[in-house]
């Protein structure tokens, strides 16, 4: 079997074409063709996004029949939203009726895939009850093709989104199962979310935000929730508006902790792709659990 692939194996610039494509400014059509300069050696421009696309199979930690935890498909009511939205709800087998602390889990801008699933599934066997939900679920859900995410989620709209997220907090937190305590955890666009949720639910007990976009620095100071921020070394799309917002954070005294990652790239948690850093990535996630385990108890 050959060694998974890094970062280190790209140039660059291709994996800056590359997060212009995840993210939207640039069509599959665009990176193909940007890409092209970069294929030798028999590698074709499709041959390389494919090379950096995710694999599902290879990131998975805890299958989704592990027999230690319960987990279901259910949905919740988002009045101020879309109605109705699905999740992924994961909880540990022996827990039984037990109030457990809640980690909402929330994805980045592909909607519920499996790499969120196989999140969800991690932070039950840590003790939480962890609850992913389907931005796209007004869509139709995940489609199951990343290309297609891609696509149906240029077309959602913002607005409701955010307020299914808000109701997901809210119906959490009124669980019976639940105890009350509230963590939301998020990548890429879901670590954006992260920082918008704590404007808009000061009672949220933590945060922990990767790689996210951050509000206006005039938002900062309706922040009351503890934050624990991660943020790759080499992302100068997401870190740029960083120091104003950690400097607004800082004003509103607000509990926050940052951390950038030398040398990793925007998505280095992500363990399905190769920009994964399985180093900082396993030093983020112990932080983010003992983060969440103080903040929360578990």
């Amino acid at each position: 079997m050959q060694p998974r692939l890094t970062a280190k194996d790209f140039d660059q610039e291709l994996l800056i074409l590359f997060d212009a494509y995840v993210h939207g400014n640039l069509d599959r059509r665009g990176f193909l063709a940007q890409a092209q300069k970069f294929a030798k050696a028999g590698v074709t421009a499709a041959g390389l996004l494919a090379a950096l696309s995710p694999d599902f199979a290879a990131g998975q930690q805890v299958p989704p029949g592990d027999t230690r935890l319960k987990a279901e498909r259910v949905s919740y009511p988002s009045t101020a939203g879309n109605g109705t939205v699905n999740g992924y709800l994961v909880r540990p087998a022996n827990a039984g009726s037990k109030k457990l602390p809640v980690v909402l889990v929330i994805h980045e801008n592909r909607g519920l895939n499996p790499h969120i699933e196989d999140i969800a599934r991690r932070l039950a066997l840590d003790g939480f009850m962890a609850f992913a939900p389907d931005a796209l679920t007004p869509l139709g859900g995940y489609p199951g093709d990343e290309d297609k995410a891609r696509e149906a989620f240029a077309k959602l709209d913002q607005a409701r989104a955010r307020e299914d997220f808000v109701a997901a907090a809210n119906w959490l937190k009124d669980r019976p199962d639940s105890s009350g305590k509230i963590g939301v955890v998020g990548f890429c666009y879901g670590g954006g979310m992260v920082h918008i949720l704590t404007t808009r639910l000061p009672e949220l007990n933590a945060g922990v935000a990767f790689y996210g976009n951050t509000p206006a620095p005039s938002e900062a100071a309706k922040v009351k929730t503890p934050l624990l921020v991660h943020q790759a070394g080499i992302d100068e799309r997401i870190n740029a508006a960083w120091p104003a917002y950690e400097a607004a954070l800082k004003a509103a005294n607000v509990k926050f902790t940052a951390y950038q990652y030398p040398g990793t790239q925007h998505g280095f948690n992500n363990d399905t792709t190769p920009r994964y850093d399985a180093e900082a990535a396993k030093l983020a996630w112990s932080r983010t659990m003992d983060f969440f385990k103080d903040q929360l108890g578990a």
